[in-house]
């Protein structure tokens, strides 16, 4: 701290003026000599390192939203091919001044309708879901624009944690979800790999968007079974939950404003973080993988267990 000092004004005053007032008047004895022996010292192989890899942090930080704290940050090194420890990141986050982010808590956007016939919980919070196309979490959200609200829509696959569909709208109705349902389809009709509705499970909460006619005849149309967790307890939806609370901390918290510009703002935003959700963030829930490659181990496993059956 104090050599900064010194090399901060040296060019002004020149150093022994500044060693002397420091020893006289602020009780800090350096010595002109002190100074620059300590401006001759090699450069330590850790503080180049750190040199080296302090820009590498502020980049890779900035590239997925600001949002990683240590341990992904961590993983986030690893893939790039640089191998350092835990607690060597968390040294190297302080020097570059940057953080994880905190999630707040999520508004409630459910509204129920009690009178509405409800499917049953067929999920009974069981998260521990490995196989694809067994359980997909849906749950929306909103968005602050000039003309009032937006309200984006998701569908989670649980296996992967990959968001399969979502829909952005300026009304709740239920083709808010409807959409988003026939998005989440469509990808996985158009991926290339064999995809089957035989197990698949529809869960939600009971907002009166869930419990609608519209989607009760979509999902029966498409033939996937409908699930709806317990009124009130957001433990029951608690994956969907979470992908919502990112979705805010990550995205439209992130940009600290209290309104975004426009609805179309807001879609092409989604949009990018979607796709950096899936293809680029890592998620401790499946092994610190992002979800399009737990997907692709997935179906090289399925694959390889098919041929040598």
């Amino acid at each position: 701290m104090i050599v900064k000092f010194i090399d901060q004004f040296r060019d002004r005053y020149g150093v022994k003026p500044i060693c002397t007032v420091l020893t006289r008047h602020a009780g800090v004895k350096i010595a002109p000599s002190t100074y620059y022996a300590f401006k001759s010292r090699p450069i330590s192989a850790r503080t180049r390192r750190d040199s080296e890899l302090v820009p590498v942090v502020r980049q890779l930080h900035e590239r997925h939203y600001g949002v990683y704290g240590i341990v992904k940050m961590w993983h986030a090194l690893k893939r790039e091919g640089h191998v350092v420890g835990r607690d060597h990141v968390a040294r190297l986050m302080r020097l570059a001044g940057v953080h994880g982010v905190v999630r707040g808590r999520k508004p409630v956007t459910t509204v129920s309708d009690r009178s509405a016939h409800r499917f049953p919980d067929l999920v009974k919070r069981g998260w521990d879901v490995t196989d694809l196309n067994t359980v997909w979490v849906a749950d929306f959200t909103y968005v602050r624009v000039p003309s009032g609200f937006v309200y984006v829509a998701f569908i989670t696959d649980v296996a992967s944690r990959r968001i399969l569909g979502w829909n952005v709208d300026t009304s709740r109705r239920t083709s808010l979800v409807t959409n988003a349902l026939n998005h989440a389809l469509m990808v996985r009709r158009l991926s290339g790999q064999r995809f089957s509705v035989k197990k698949l499970i529809h869960h939600s909460d009971a907002g009166t968007q869930y419990t609608s006619t519209e989607l009760k005849e979509a999902l029966s149309h498409a033939g996937v079974r409908g699930s709806i967790g317990t009124v009130g307890d957001a433990l029951d939806n608690a994956l969907m939950e979470s992908a919502i609370g990112l979705y805010k901390t990550e995205l439209i918290h992130a940009r600290k404003r209290k309104v975004w510009g426009s609805v179309q703002e807001v879609e092409t935003r989604t949009a990018e973080w979607v796709d950096w959700f899936n293809t680029m963030r890592v998620h401790s829930s499946i092994g610190y993988q992002t979800p399009t490659e737990f997907e692709n181990n997935y179906h090289q496993q399925t694959t390889a267990g098919t041929l040598s059956a």
